[in-house]
């Protein structure tokens, strides 16, 4: 039986995409995913029932600080891990979600001739996307991408290589009833939902800005907020309903939303599009981020999807109160935004890769493979 090796990690945003593409390979195939050995990627991968390998990795970092050196070590330990790994598993393509984790496998798979094709799922390539694309040139793979506008930040060689996929979004969510969340929520059709998503950890400076809007926020909407693990939002009532963490139940409850508040990681901001959600984003910016959010967010604004709030105003209770409150008494740009989503998420990136490695597996079915 041929296989299938997946790699990517650090992150959920460079986990679960790749799950979706599994969920979505119809032929039977061995299915493996190299990922880091400590941190969350094990058990995220092995919840979904696929078999985990864990190798040594180490940070990129686009700086030189006290850290670097040792991890360039991890890197290189990774690198030999991962070669191992794939010379005993020898899996017919590997492919790769992206995030530091994924550098190592992806040059292991190219030391033995392993096709390697990648996924990005923001505006702009990540630094371990650069990195992976000379292992995709060099073994005849292909870049998947979820935007168009992409393969313009791709070297000129590369770009004959792209296919612009969407971004894979869980099965769950594209058919994801209403109806369902509501019930799981305990609200009624006649409650407009505000939902408040700060990524699978929370996110402090969305937590406390909604909590200094909450008083106008309530007057138009029941505010559902999952606030993270850990972080406390305000006194639950019944027009605030604070949640830890949602699990299976998030596409239910994203499906009865009507207006998202959220972080624009690529994920976040798909799976909002995918079920046709309005957005306010307040992306992730500053020292310890390349602007990939700031990037996302700009895109959906400029599409008609989103409204951003702006750094220098973030912090502001009154701006956020001001946006949710023409938006709530504008029923019209609602819809507008919410028909500019779903026309950015009309491609179903999992089906659409899967398919890819399946005809790519297919060829290769009469080889052997390395």
């Amino acid at each position: 039986m041929l296989s299938i090796a997946f790699t990517g990690g650090g992150t959920g945003g460079h986990i679960y995409p790749g799950l979706a593409v599994i969920a979505c390979l119809r032929q039977g195939c061995r299915v493996a995913w190299l990922g880091s050995a400590t941190g969350m990627d094990r058990a995220i991968v092995e919840a979904a029932g696929i078999e985990f390998y864990g190798i040594p990795a180490g940070r990129l970092r686009r700086y030189v600080s006290l850290k670097t050196f040792p991890d360039l070590f991890r890197v290189l330990a990774g690198f030999f891990a991962a070669r191992s790994i794939l010379k005993k598993l020898r899996p017919a393509l590997l492919f790769s979600k992206g995030g530091f984790v994924s550098v190592p496998p992806c040059a292991a798979a190219a030391s033995l001739g392993i096709p390697v094709s990648t996924h990005e799922s923001d505006v702009s390539p990540g630094l371990a996307t650069r990195i992976n694309l000379r292992f995709v040139r060099r073994t005849g793979g292909r870049i998947f991408t979820a935007y168009a506008e992409t393969a313009a930040f791709l070297p000129p060689a590369c770009r004959t290589l792209v296919t612009v996929s969407g971004n894979p979004v869980r099965p769950g969510f594209r058919g994801a009833e209403a109806a369902a969340g509501r019930a799981f929520l305990g609200l009624g059709e006649g409650d407009r939902i505000l939902l408040v998503l700060g990524a699978s950890q929370g996110s402090l400076e969305l937590n406390a800005l909604v909590r200094d809007a909450l008083p106008e926020l309530v007057k138009y909407y029941t505010v559902v907020h999952q606030t993270g693990p850990g972080n406390e939002g305000a006194a639950p009532g019944d027009k605030y309903r604070p949640y830890a963490y949602f699990k299976e139940e998030m596409p239910q409850v994203l499906a009865a939303a009507d207006l998202v508040l959220s972080r624009a990681g690529a994920g976040t901001v798909w799976e909002n599009a995918a079920l046709g959600k309005p957005m306010i984003l307040l992306p992730l910016r500053g020292s310890g981020t390349r602007g990939d959010q700031v990037e996302n967010a700009e895109f959906f604004e400029k599409a008609g999807a989103a409204l951003v709030l702006r750094p220098a105003s973030a912090g502001g209770a009154g701006d956020l109160a001001a946006l949710v409150r023409a938006l709530a008494g504008d029923p019209g740009k609602t819809a507008a935004m919410a028909a500019a989503a779903a026309r950015i998420a009309r491609l179903d990136g999992a089906a659409l890769i899967a398919g890819a490695l399946e005809d790519a597996l297919s060829a290769r079915a009469g080889g052997d493979a390395p």
